[in-house]
């Protein structure tokens, strides 16, 4: 059985998802709680409204000091990753590692794990599909280059640069493409 709460946070309503193993799944700000709890309930049908417990609640004041602009680490948080393969979950465990402010690439999380820089697109894919996002802080993760690379969370990439500018993070704008002048 897994319990829900929606919660109104400085960016917007976010929602926490938990179960008896742990938190199962975070959702990013929207502008308005109903909107908040359809995205959530679209990836966990059967989960109902209930009081957060304690590590919880905890996650939930964390989350608020963070799009309030406070330094927060999520790295306590009791997470069930259950149905997740074990790349992934190792790739989430070093994403866990990349703290406030800093950022890291694909590439260098598959090098972390032990795998190439092919895995890059496997990293990728893994974040992309990450169900706790800001607690496993898959905006802090960037393409070759430091590029900005996707976010699939709402608000696309602007929700990403947000959040990383929360951290103190500026990212240049991706030039435009340039014409020849003759």
């Amino acid at each position: 059985m897994h319990h829900y709460a929606i919660f109104e946070t400085d960016a917007g309503f976010c929602g926490i998802a938990w179960g008896e193993s742990g938190i199962v799944r975070f959702q990013l700000p929207t502008t308005d709680a109903a909107g908040t709890e359809r995205l959530l309930q679209r990836r966990l049908p059967d989960a109902v409204p209930g009081t957060p417990p304690p590590p919880v609640a905890e996650t939930i004041a964390a989350a608020k000091a963070y799009f309030a602009g406070r330094e927060t680490d999520f790295s306590a948080c009791v997470l069930d990753l259950g149905g997740r393969d074990a790349f992934a979950r190792e790739i989430y465990a070093a994403a866990r590692r990349v703290g406030w402010g800093h950022t890291t690439t694909y590439g260098t999380l598959a090098r972390e794990v032990g795998a190439g820089p092919e895995a890059a697109r496997d990293v990728g894919r893994a974040m992309a599909e990450n169900p706790v996002p800001l607690i496993i802080p898959c905006h802090r993760v960037l393409a070759a280059g430091g590029r900005l690379g996707g976010f699939s969370a709402p608000g696309g990439t602007t929700a990403k640069l947000r959040m990383l500018a929360l951290e103190g993070i500026d990212l240049a704008p991706e030039p435009a493409q340039q014409s020849f002048a003759f």
